[in-house]
């Protein structure tokens, strides 16, 4: 089953400031801010919700097919998903533009202090599902405003059951917007924070949201996660890990295992299980698409953490 993922292609990146922004920054001048800090720690990585949830997908032995926005500066992330055999029928160049951009410091008590060029990502409505062949599963990830809401929507008028992925886009809408896309969707996952935002925003409480739709996923971190279906709430366990290193891109990889789950015909206690492990796998490495995965061995490490094997696939 093929996947198509729309969201967000990114380049991140990431500095270590190796010292204490609170002593670099005067609370009695913040209205005169004028700060540099020196920063000789610094990695450029490829992310974005679609980059990092096609390349765990396939990685997995998925069939990913990410859809996005890019800007001209993307030859090095191109060159990279051609070496991962990740395909770039859908990712359009928008000319005049940059690839979306985080430039993310961070001191030694880990606060961060980020700047984000949404650049080409804002293009994002110029793509369309019907433009991609031999669909049947999707997910809406953080994209453009308005490509989030018209990928839905086509999705849904389509009939392909997709994923609503609000994530860090969830502020852009208001309550009968989010309504919407839950109303479209076949399944919603968010983590804890934003399960409240959006029982906020709807006025519904988590049970009701999950009425609307045939499964509602909310991770919350080391503690697992929580998948709403069928009247029952199904509990997964958080992976153990051997190392933790970063956790950034951990829920674009557990949203690819529920898609891994879904394609593969899984029950529910299995595709969040596969989808945890797969968010613990990333935080044992640095970046959102530097660990390495091999189906087999995946395999064999989730019959070792949970008791049983994976079939099919």
């Amino acid at each position: 089953m093929t996947a198509l993922i729309c969201g967000s292609f990114a380049f991140d990146t990431i500095m270590v400031f190796p010292d204490k922004f609170g002593r670099h920054i005067l609370p009695d001048r913040l209205h005169i801010l004028n700060v540099s800090f020196m920063v000789p720690s610094m990695r450029r990585e490829f992310g974005g919700c679609a980059g990092n949830i096609a390349y765990n997908l396939n990685a997995l032995g998925g069939q990913a097919l990410p859809m996005g926005t890019v800007g001209e500066d993307f030859l090095p992330y191109a060159q990279w998903m051609d070496r991962h055999g990740i395909a770039r029928t859908h990712v359009a160049e928008v000319p005049g533009t940059y690839t979306a951009q985080a430039f993310i410091t961070t001191d030694l008590d880990d606060n961060q202090i980020t700047a984000f060029h949404p650049g080409a990502m804002a293009e994002s409505h110029r793509n369309r599902v019907a433009d991609a062949t031999g669909v049947t599963l999707g997910i809406v990830s953080p994209d453009g405003r308005q490509g989030m809401i018209d990928h839905a929507q086509q999705f849904a008028e389509a009939g392909i059951p997709f994923i609503f992925d609000p994530g860090q886009g969830l502020p852009m809408f208001d309550g009968p917007e989010l309504l919407s896309f839950v109303d479209q969707a076949d399944y919603v996952c968010v983590n804890d924070y934003e399960a409240g935002l959006l029982a906020a925003r709807t006025g519904l409480d988590v049970a009701a949201l999950a009425d609307r739709v045939r499964a509602f996923i909310v991770t919350k971190g080391a503690d697992g996660s929580e998948i709403h279906a069928n009247g029952r709430v199904h509990k997964i366990p958080s992976v153990r890990t051997e190392r933790v290193c970063d956790p950034t891109g951990c829920g674009d990889a557990y949203r690819a295992g529920l898609l891994f789950g879904l394609a593969q015909g899984f029950d529910w206690e299995t595709t969040g299980r596969v989808a945890s492990l797969l968010g613990a796998l990333k935080i044992e490495h640095a970046g959102t698409q530097n660990h390495a995965i091999e189906p087999e061995a995946f395999r064999e490490r989730f019959a070792d953490v949970f008791g049983y094997r994976l079939n099919g696939g």
